[in-house]
């Protein structure tokens, strides 16, 4: 299937001329859609699945570095090419700096600086998505990182606070990961890593989110969730990875982990003192036996 293209311009004849060039392109083919106002331009950019996005300088009474600044604030990423009709100005830098990818002079654009540009804001779209990826997941696991918990558990004790509403925080780990490293190799303990962040994800709700916290230890944020159903969730996590041995470095591999549940606000009403509890449980189911679940309340009681 085709990738959509949006044209965003108040000139009909421009749409025309653009759409003719796409018809020469030499190498990826496009579907072009036309918007002629702002407000309905930006309407399909935020709202349409757009592979990139041709935005004229001139809207009406708008321009186009403001819808660029207010896409960006709703964020927007398609990768946009700006086109003006302006030359011997600083249009070209102020649309730059506004976040467009490249631009074109209108009265210079044919088939191939067209078809060129198109494919170096794509090229350069992929590249930057990949790296806000890079900048927020686990290379290894593909789970989310420490850097993106810190800030989803701050958010998280927004949302309770503001609607009064609890959440569960469990916070556990591999036991004896430094044996499966010094016996088996790291490349197997890799594995025995990916796997169970792989049975980890599978058992929970979609709405449920579980992090690499570091090491060999994940953690997971319970949306809404008493201290009842969060010691469920990590009951169940724990069956789902012992359920079945590891294929690790040509080994067959029966891994265990230890549970440390706490919840918000009730163990800590703060983003730090609910992970100081989670911490702590988890000290806790180590300190007992490792391979079990063990909730802050416990330990108070």
């Amino acid at each position: 299937m085709k990738r959509k293209i949006l044209l965003i311009d108040d000139e009909r004849m421009q749409y025309h001329l653009v759409r003719q060039l796409f018809t020469r392109f030499t190498g990826e083919h496009f579907d072009l859609e036309w918007r002629e106002t702002y407000e309905k331009g930006l309407t399909a950019l935020l709202g349409g699945d757009y592979a990139a996005c041709l935005l004229d300088y001139r809207l009406g009474a708008h321009d186009g570095l403001e819808l660029i600044r207010e896409a960006t604030e709703a964020g927007c990423r398609v990768p946009i090419i700006f086109l003006t009709a302006e030359t011997g100005t600083d249009v070209d830098v102020q649309a730059m700096n506004a976040g467009a990818m490249d631009y074109l002079i209108k009265g210079e654009i044919d088939v191939r600086s067209l078809e060129r540009s198109l494919r170096y804001a794509l090229k350069l779209g992929e590249t930057l998505e990949e790296l806000r990826r890079l900048a927020t997941h686990d290379a290894l696991t593909g789970l989310l990182n420490r850097r993106v918990f810190e800030q989803t558990l701050v958010e998280e004790v927004e949302r309770a606070k503001r609607f009064g509403r609890g959440f569960g925080l469990i916070i556990c780990d591999i036991d004896h990961f430094k044996h499966v490293n010094d016996t088996h190799g790291h490349p197997a303990g890799d594995e025995v890593l990916k796997e169970v962040a792989r049975r980890l994800k599978a058992g929970l709700r979609t709405v449920d989110r579980v992090m690499r916290y570091g090491g060999e230890e994940f953690a997971i944020l319970i949306p809404e969730a008493t201290s009842h159903i969060a010691r469920e969730v990590a009951q169940r996590l724990n069956a789902g990875v012992k359920a079945s041995p590891i294929q690790a470095g040509g080994q067959s591999l029966s891994i265990t982990m230890s549970f440390g549940v706490a919840v918000f606000p009730t163990d800590g009403d703060t983003d730090a003192l609910v992970v100081q509890a989670a911490d702590e449980a988890l000290y806790a189911a180590k300190s007992a036996g490792r391979d079990r679940v063990t909730c802050s309340g416990e330990l108070a009681a």
